[in-house]
């Protein structure tokens, strides 16, 4: 033990000394939960503090630490922290605002959904600002589809649905392309053929990705890549589950073929925290994440996460990965004035009275009408008020009550107990709540639609009917503002110089190329010319 003189103060620091050439040992590692601030090993401090640094600053929290946090961050530039996620539901249908609260609890932005069993090709909220993007043929089985928190909707540029088993998703996240694919590879006892149709097809969609663009891959590849990764270290890690199989070995393969890791298989987790399946006492892993290996390095955690029930069988896999985006100024939020306080006749009277006052008295308004508006607009700021500049209450689950969550809650404290506990008297309880919330939510769903249907009746009602047919188109459209374009060899341009640039370039094309009839005009000239 050596004592040091604290350079920043008066206290005295004691810190272990250890010889930077000495081989650290598991006595040299220091607890990571202990105390905040500490170091996790020797070796980590002396690669943070140098072999010839202050060593009375290793161990304890430094003064001015912050100020140098800050100074790094701001080198670095901003980054952006996303949680993306994968889970095959089994079916969507009746399970939309269950599966948006789960993901608002657990603070997943992204989720790839397997078998959703929706007929369609279209978008739909599911509640809680989140919105599924989904694609579907046959409503009895597959299906897949994305469902993104609702500050990454506007972010979607494009979306691409190529089979009820595939579909790609392209997001603009502060300058950074992201491309999250869902997939939904066939069972073990399909076809030769319609496995090779699926890999295919995976491929397709990987290939029409640019190599600069950041690519996540969620999907249930029923397929077990084993446990070690002996000659496939390069696209895997080594804490799989079970043994590999044929589809396993067709995962890695693909990993191999486009250069990707299998992000489950790299951070070592209980047993419980890897197996993503569970049905009749079998355990494996089947749903993965994948990612390009140059970009493995923004991937900090990926585990299972247990305890919901809002699938039967499957299990969410969520990992956590970090961004590097261009520092963007935040765009202000458009407060509104409460105009529609004036069909009440006191707010009526009371604007009235202050807009007299504001104008002089006047009765007769002012030639200069924009004084005039001005004055109207701070006056009716002042006596209604302005919004807060928040998303509304969500139309499509106001039926989500206190009972029904409740009843959610039940029964997903059932599946837990079941998972801890498998015997027959807990899968039957958990069974009878599964039944339970079902009745719990259709019986909400027909009194919300019931008192709607009685106010759609009324004249005021008419207003909300065309409210929410609004709100419907605006729902069901994948991509809500055009913001970027491509140039010609097909990359998106996100900077506003390039942007311009490349519309320059276009109207210039489009001016001075010669049309279908100046050709035939100039033909024709050429020709008479020819004849004479």
């Amino acid at each position: 033990m050596s004592v040091f003189k604290d350079p920043y103060g008066d206290r005295e620091s004691k810190v272990i000394a250890i010889d930077v050439y000495t081989p650290v040992t598991s006595t040299n590692f220091i607890p990571d939960r202990s105390r905040p601030g500490l170091t996790t090993t020797a070796i980590g401090a002396v690669d943070l503090q140098g072999a010839g640094g202050n060593w009375a600053t290793v161990g304890r929290r430094s003064r001015g630490g912050r100020r140098v946090h800050r100074q790094r961050e701001k080198r670095k530039g901003k980054s952006v922290g996303l949680r993306i996620g994968t889970l095959n539901v089994g079916t969507m249908t009746g399970k939309g605002r269950e599966l948006a609260d789960v993901m608002e609890r657990r603070k997943v932005d992204i989720l790839c959904v397997q078998e959703t069993r929706w007929k369609g090709s279209k978008a739909h909220s599911i509640g809680a600002g989140f919105k599924l993007f989904y694609y579907g043929v046959d409503s009895k089985r597959n299906g897949v589809g994305v469902v993104l928190k609702e500050e990454f909707v506007r972010n979607v540029l494009e979306v691409k649905r190529v089979s009820d088993r595939v579909m790609s998703l392209k997001l603009e996240i502060e300058g950074v392309m992201l491309n999250v694919v869902s997939g939904y590879a066939t069972q073990v006892g399909c076809e030769l053929e319609e496995k090779e149709t699926f890999w295919s097809e995976l491929d397709e969609v990987m290939e029409s990705i640019p190599t600069g663009e950041r690519v996540v891959i969620g999907a249930d590849f029923n397929g077990h890549v084993s446990e070690g990764n002996t000659g496939d270290e390069e696209v895997m890690g080594k804490f799989g589950v079970k043994e590999r199989n044929l589809e396993g070995q067709m995962v890695v393969d693909f990993a191999k073929r486009m250069d990707m890791g299998v992000v489950n298989t790299y951070f070592q987790k209980r047993e419980e925290h890897r197996v993503t399946y569970k049905s009749g006492g079998r355990s494996t892993q089947v749903d993965y994440i994948l990612c390009r290996r140059g970009n493995l390095k923004e991937i900090s955690d990926c585990k299972v996460v247990v305890g919901e029930s809002v699938a039967r069988q499957h299990r969410m896999v969520v990992c956590r990965m970090t961004l590097m985006v261009c520092k963007k100024k935040r765009p202000e939020i458009e407060k509104k004035t409460k105009w529609w306080k004036l069909k009440k006749e006191e707010c009526c009277e009371e604007f009235r009275q202050k807009l007299r006052q504001a104008l002089g008295g006047q009765v007769v308004l002012p030639d200069d009408w924009e004084t005039t508006a001005e004055v109207i607009r701070e006056t009716g700021r002042k006596v209604l008020g302005v919004s807060s500049g928040r998303r509304k209450e969500d139309k499509e689950t106001w039926w989500w009550n206190e009972e029904v969550q409740d009843s959610v809650q039940r029964k997903r404290l059932a599946k837990k107990k079941w998972d801890m506990d498998r015997t027959e008297e807990n899968r039957q309880e958990y069974k009878e709540l599964q039944r339970r919330v079902k009745r719990e939510v259709s019986k909400a769903k027909q009194k919300a639609y019931d008192e709607l249907y009685t106010r759609l009746d009324t004249r005021e009602g008419e207003k909300d009917l065309y409210r929410l047919a609004r709100q419907r188109d605006r729902d069901g459209k994948d991509v809500q503002q055009v913001r970027v374009i491509k140039d010609r060899d097909g990359r998106v341009l996100t900077s506003e110089e390039s942007v311009q640039r490349r519309w320059k370039e276009y109207f210039e094309e489009l001016m001075n190329e010669e049309n279908e009839r100046g050709k035939k005009s100039r033909r024709g000239e050429l020709c008479g010319t020819e004849s004479r």
